[in-house]
């Protein structure tokens, strides 16, 4: 924390040391060594925060650096104590020989102290080195925390595996990953791995060269590929084609923490998959008194707080690891400082609102021409890697809505905050308060605040829960011109505070779920704002003042009527203002009212270039050309929300030609003349919401619908599709229940269900579908083919017994294996009918 203070410092006198350093009249000396002493500070701090908890003196230090002391003060206690620890100037890791950090030696897991690793790897190998001749996927399941890549790493540097496999190559699969970028590295992997140089001008292949050069390499070895922490089935997807099926006995390995993945990639390859489980209760008690105790039995007297503590843990490896490490610093005869170990928290944080705080307090260090955003995106899912942050809630198409840190790790962050002043949260009355705090959190009332002069340097101020309508001139007389972050979200407030006039330094300003409705037009002197939430408030205008805010990132006006959801007009904006394209910056604006100006607000919304979402509503059809326009030139958009102003008004995109090649997520609510005909070519899409459509389709023959809704009962309704004669369900996530009404789908031929997980039974009045010919199944749960066997007491063969033709197909060693219903009648383990490299001819 401290080196990031240093490095923040670093990169604000940056303009200074490069652009004014000529025009200093004898300061250029001088600020060239300030910059020197700091380098060298920042080099010392790699090392410093080990050091601290055992260290008065540096502890006493450090706290310095974050105080921003005088810089003399700071370089003197910088010599003194490199030289007590003996640390390099260019900041080397090594430390005084005799040092010893009993934290560390608890965090860093010796392979041998994970208990029962023996047996989970022996078994694992076995799986690996013997088995069929074919290809075979071994995934490693289980949820963060459990020790996967542990244990993978250990089984992958087994000697026998080693000897077994002539190629290897081990690939981590980040949240983030790029297609190219994965099999790039696969490639430097294994060319690494034969001591060969890298193929000439391999940053400029595509993902097909890059495939072909992965299978050639690999076509007539035995190898063993392991991707460790794949998240989605897309990313086995991009990987799994460039591996041959060759029969050299060849493995792949994945570790992941998504069941499906593990269930499909069984499926695909007849592989295996290995669940790992929490700790048992007495291998957790094993493990935790090993790293806290130094392998010693824990004291009598604190063994009801450890296993108070431990249960907390939930049987995982690296919470239990984590909190060794915490503990095996503390003095095992003060009984307190245990206690304090354990306070519950349940509070959900929004991941895009934990990004934007980040970004606005200065955490984020910019790399690579990459926007903040991204970086500190990365920050994020490193923590998720790390299990440092667990996912709580997350969207359809597999997006983190929402997290949370594990409850023992939340109590490591609020000691740490305390001990290095990094934030204090004002809940009890007679708390002490630290000399100067950076950063405060009120939580139910504000009588807890204690108003003294240590609030004068305050970078941030959040509200949690307050219901007093103090205004804020009472609770802080002096202001906090130094604020950076203002997060008032549902704060009983009535008027936009106005001491934010004088906040210049402001970046952040949430006043989120209040009853603020309006915004004055000194808005406009908050230069360094980057984030203005008005979500769900009600502010439906904004003054023009707001357009000389040329940092502003994110700009989220718009209010829901929750008591009447399904209600067209249930979603209100803000009137769009007429230059509203001069926000260069704007990544996120949501909702944008159409129909207000003089019709070039179109236009405007496409100058906005980094735009990464956009909504807009109350369009009208006369919008559609110049809307579609301004749309091409969105090149990094990400999601798109588009609402018409009444429910018969034609949302009119057909003169969309070229859509943003990144499109993730589209909303279309209104009425559609025809499908836009641009959707099938969004490579990138992963989500689409229909509404109010009213689509007249009397001619559509053939309809495929691919994770487009999220009910638990999909209901075909008569009247609807009278020509359709092939219909295909692919990866409803939810569903459990498909009906189709008497009279409904006529003339369907053919119908296919693929990857719907959760779907027990038959479509409920399928026998109603006289010129149903064909029913096939892809990837379906075995439980759900058996529910249809003739022989099946209760089932549902008379539902499809009229059916010419019902298959089960599955993608099994890089081909498709195609069964009858009658093989499954015949044997436990049936064969199939037919086995193609390509989708079965019937379905093209």
């Amino acid at each position: 924390m401290a080196e990031s203070a240093v490095t923040f410092l670093l990169e604000k006198l940056a303009p200074l040391f490069e652009n004014e350093l000529q025009s200093l009249r004898g300061g250029g000396e001088e600020i060239v060594y300030v910059r020197g002493e700091l380098e060298r500070i920042r080099a010392f701090l790699r090392v410093a925060d080990t050091l601290e908890e055992r260290d008065e003196e540096v502890k006493v230090w450090v706290k310095q650096i974050r105080d921003v002391a005088r810089i003399r003060n700071i370089s003197d206690g910088h010599r003194r104590l490199s030289q007590k620890f003996c640390v390099a100037e260019q900041g080397s890791s090594s430390t005084s020989t005799g040092w010893q950090d009993r934290r560390e030696d608890a965090l860093l897991l010796d392979m041998t102290d994970l208990v029962g690793i023996e047996e989970r790897k022996s078994k694992l190998v076995d799986w690996l080195v013997n088995g069929r001749s074919g290809r075979e996927v071994v995934s490693l399941a289980g949820m963060g925390g459990l020790g996967k890549t542990t244990l993978a790493k250990q089984v992958y540097d087994d000697a026998e595996v080693k000897k077994h496999f002539s190629v290897h190559a081990w690939i981590t699969v980040s949240r983030s990953y790029k297609m190219e970028e994965l099999l790039k590295d696969i490639v430097q992997q294994l060319f690494a791995a034969e001591r060969k140089p890298v193929p000439k001008n391999l940053e400029s292949r595509n993902s097909s060269q890059l495939k072909s050069k992965i299978k050639e390499v690999l076509q007539k070895r035995r190898y063993l590929i392991v991707l460790d922490d794949v998240w989605h089935v897309n990313e086995w997807d991009a990987v799994k084609y460039a591996l041959p099926t060759n029969n050299c006995g060849s493995r792949v390995m994945l570790t992941t923490r998504n069941a499906d993945l593990a269930f499909t990639s069984r499926i695909e390859s007849e592989g295996k998959v290995y669940n790992l489980e929490p700790l048992l209760p007495e291998e957790s008690w094993t493990l935790f008194c090993r790293k806290t105790f130094r392998g010693n039995s824990c004291p009598h007297h604190l063994e009801d707080i450890c296993k108070n503590i431990l249960r907390k843990c939930e049987g995982l490896p690296l919470a239990i690891v984590a909190i060794s490490g915490v503990l095996a610093a503390k003095d095992k005869r003060r009984i307190d400082e245990w206690e304090m170990v354990i306070f519950p928290e349940d509070h959900l944080i929004e991941h895009m609102k934990l990004i934007r705080l980040w970004v606005a307090e200065g955490f984020v260090e910019a790399k690579n021409g990459k926007e903040l955003e991204d970086v500190a995106e990365d920050y994020f899912n490193e923590l998720l890697n790390r299990s440092l942050l667990q996912v709580a809630e997350t969207a359809s198409d597999g997006r983190v809505k929402t997290c949370r840190p594990h409850d023992l790790l939340r109590e490591i962050i609020i000691s740490k905050s305390r001990d290095q002043n990094f934030a204090v949260i004002a809940k009890d009355q007679n708390a002490t308060w630290p000399d100067k705090i950076r950063r405060l959190s009120i939580h139910y009332t504000v009588r807890n605040v204690q108003l003294n002069r240590c609030v004068s340097q305050l970078r941030s101020l959040f509200m949690f829960g307050v219901v007093e309508k103090s205004p804020l001139r009472t609770l802080f007389p002096n202001g906090f011109r130094l604020l950076h972050v203002l997060d008032l979200q549902g704060a009983p407030i009535k008027m936009f505070p106005v001491q934010v006039m004088n906040l210049y330094y402001l970046r952040y300003l949430s006043l989120k779920e209040t009853k603020v409705s309006r915004v004055p037009s000194y808005i406009g002197k908050l230069q360094h704002l980057e984030t203005l939430n008005l979500k769900h408030t009600y502010v439906t205008e904004l003054p023009d003042e707001i357009l000389k805010l040329q940092r502003l990132r994110h700009l989220l006006v718009y209010r829901y009527k929750f008591e009447s959801y399904a209600h067209f007009h249930s979603k209100n904006g803000f009137k769009a203002l007429e230059k509203i394209g001069q926000l260069q910056s704007l990544q996120k604006l949501c909702f944008v009212q159409a129909n207000h100006g003089n019709g070039n607000i179109m236009i405007e919304l496409g100058k906005l270039t980094k735009l990464r979402r956009l909504g807009v509503v109350k369009l009208r059809r006369e919008d559609g050309k110049s809307l579609c326009s301004s749309i091409e030139n969105l090149r990094n958009l990400r999601a798109l929300s588009l609402l018409s102003v009444e429910e018969d008004e034609i949302l009119d995109l057909e003169h969309l030609f070229s859509p943003p090649p990144l499109l993730q997520r589209l909303y279309l609510t209104g009425r559609l003349e025809t499908l836009p005909h641009w959707i099938p070519n969004l490579e990138s899409l992963v989500r689409v919401h229909l509404k109010w459509s009213r689509l007249n389709l009397p001619n559509l023959v053939h309809l495929e619908l691919l994770q487009v809704y999220e009910g638990d009962t999909l209901c075909f309704k008569v009247g609807g599709f009278k020509k359709l004669k092939l219909l295909g369900i692919d990866k409803f996530d939810e569903l459990r229940c498909v009906e189709v009404e008497v009279g409904a789908l006529p003339r369907v031929e053919k119908l296919s269900i693929q990857r719907c997980k959760l779907l027990e039974k038959a479509p409920l009045g399928i026998e109603h579908l006289t010129k149903l010919k064909v029913l096939e199944f892809f990837d379906m749960p075995q439980e759900l083919i058996k529910t249809l066997l003739s022989d099946e007491q209760g089932g549902d063969y008379w539902r499809v017994a009229h059916i010419p033709e019902v298959y089960s197909t599955y993608w099994r060693d890089g081909g498709w294996e195609v069964y009858s219903l009658e093989s499954f009648n015949d044997s436990s383990r049936p064969s199939p009918v037919i086995r193609s490299q390509e989708l079965h001819t019937r379905w093209k």
